[in-house]
């Protein structure tokens, strides 16, 4: 690794109305490395990254390429600077075939495109890095870890080598990511530089080798890898203790809460996305869904509350089959749903603080009233409560949810749905888009629920969490289950190979 910068970011400003998202921030990007980017949700980290590739226009400061003051105006802009930029959502055409979609867009083509050579390169590039891919292959026929090679592929072949991977590991297996870390490694090894994004703490200090902290959209600095430990970099990006590992509660499992036998369930395509699948959950038990995205989870969680028709199969929650159950009905039951997609199903966005924690009615221990069916004012009080407990920042029980913050959103769906009591929780992905200190009062929230004698289905995409929270793991590909493990680290790599589809019994027998 070369020690002079080949970028650098000189006191970067950019503001929004009401939010100053880059104040005063600087970055310096050596030849030869991988600096990890880490901060909190509101940190400044994406819109730093996005004025690098010419998404926005910073309202002071410049950048420098190989100490070359540059403008970079556009994303060809960033290109033409060689700086790529694979971000969470893959910007992928289905239809399209892989070479088709390496060489969308490229302006260096003209009307006629020699496809076979065009094949044979990107196969070439594939191989030298470790990211197999097969150029013919439509993208809607594969996996979301082959997509995401794609993506890193296209930004190597415009010649990329100042590369953005934005939550890069968000949806692979672990087999996957060491992969991709392969992939990283030997990149780094040939010159480019990796801007490494990712709120995984343990990957960071693998693959990392400085580490800029952001914090309230200030750089709190840069440091080597072997100066810091998971707890130095979460009291920069918190500015704070956090106590992370709250050890798990000893409960002593009820009877099942909630079963579900040979459950097939049809995704938006109407595809099977569920298919025959059982599984139970006792009384003061976490059953964690290991897996990668886009393998049941979203549809096994909506059948269960209702939102989804189910084809075939039962699902009983305290013996008494939920099948023609309204979702009125399962809610007054104890049920209680923590969804993925926040904005569209788990709120209303122009409803308030309050009326989107009381849409459901479900808050214990307030008055009936015949106007309101309750009160106004024991609405408020409970609201402002429910505020202070969640850490909800919001100007007041009266702001509309849409003018929150993704994860404050998040809040105010905790608060409603763990302020029920309810018996049965289906948690999916219940921390996305939470800072580390929200992250360690969710984690508290549903081990506390658990006390209470709560059954918890947690569908959520990262190991560790599951592996913190549960008690026994259940890992899904294509709406089976795979087999169980116990909830330990030591488990990953057997994880990884049912994730990617084998049973557990043929690992057993490999």
């Amino acid at each position: 690794m070369d020690d002079y910068p080949i970028l650098e970011m000189k006191n970067i400003q950019k503001a929004f109305p009401g939010v100053l998202a880059n104040d005063n921030i600087s970055l310096e990007i050596r030849r030869g490395e991988v600096h990890a980017l880490l901060g909190e949700n509101g940190a400044g980290k994406t819109t730093l990254m996005n004025i690098l590739f010419g998404i926005y226009h910073p309202d002071h400061g410049e950048i420098l390429i190989n100490g070359k003051k540059t403008f970079i105006h556009s994303p060809q802009d960033a290109i033409n600077e060689k700086i790529g930029m694979v971000q969470q959502h893959f910007a992928l055409v289905p239809s399209f075939t892989v070479a088709e979609n390496v060489i969308l867009g490229l302006k260096n083509f003209g009307f006629i495109i020699k496809t076979k050579q065009v094949e044979q390169q990107i196969k070439e590039l594939g191989e030298r890095y470790s990211l197999p891919v097969r150029p013919k292959a439509r993208v809607w026929t594969l996996s979301v870890g082959e997509r995401q090679r794609i993506e890193i592929l296209k930004l190597l072949y415009t010649g990329a080598n100042i590369l953005i991977l934005d939550e890069p590991t968000a949806v692979l297996t672990p087999q996957e990511t060491r992969q991709l870390f392969s992939a990283i490694r030997k990149l780094v090894k040939e010159g480019s530089s990796v801007i490494f994004i990712s709120h995984k703490l343990d990957e960071v200090l693998e693959i990392s080798d400085r580490i800029s902290v952001l914090r309230n959209g200030k750089n709190t600095g840069t440091l080597n890898r072997e100066e810091v430990d998971r707890r130095t970099l979460v009291q920069r990006m918190v500015g704070r203790d956090v106590l992370m590992d709250q050890e798990k509660p000893k409960v002593e499992p009820g009877p099942v809460k909630i079963e579900v036998k040979d459950l097939t369930v049809k995704n938006d395509k109407g595809l099977t996305a569920v298919n025959n699948l059982s599984l139970e959950i006792h009384g003061g038990e976490i059953l964690g869904i290991a897996g990668v995205a886009g393998n049941g989870q979203k549809e096994l969680a909506e059948a269960i509350y209702g939102l989804r028709p189910i084809e075939t199969g039962k699902i009983q929650m305290a013996g008494e089959d939920l099948h023609h159950r309204s979702i009125k009905k399962r809610i007054q039951s104890g049920l209680s749903f923590i969804p993925q997609d926040r904005k569209s199903i788990a709120t209303c966005p122009n409803l308030s603080v309050m009326f989107n924690i009381f849409m459901k009615n479900t808050i214990p221990g307030l008055k009936k009233s015949s106007a309101w069916n309750i009160q106004i004012k024991q609405m408020h009080e409970k609201t402002r409560e429910l505020i202070r407990n969640f850490s909800i920042s919001t100007p007041s029980s009266k702001t509309r949810v849409r003018y929150l913050s993704g994860g404050n959103l998040q809040k105010v769906v905790l608060a409603r749905e763990l302020s029920s009591n309810p018996s049965v929780i289906i948690a999916e992905h219940p921390t996305r888009g939470l800072d580390i200190g929200a992250m360690e009062f969710v984690y508290q929230a549903l081990l506390e629920e658990k006390k209470k004698g709560s059954a918890i289905l947690l569908l959520a995409g990262e190991l560790y969490e599951i592996f913190r929270l549960s008690d026994r793991v259940a890992v899904i590909y294509e709406g089976e289950v795979m087999g169980y493990t116990p909830p330990d680290p030591s488990y990953t790599e057997k994880i990884g190979f049912m994730m990617a589809g084998t049973r557990e019994d043929s690992i057993h027998e490999n």
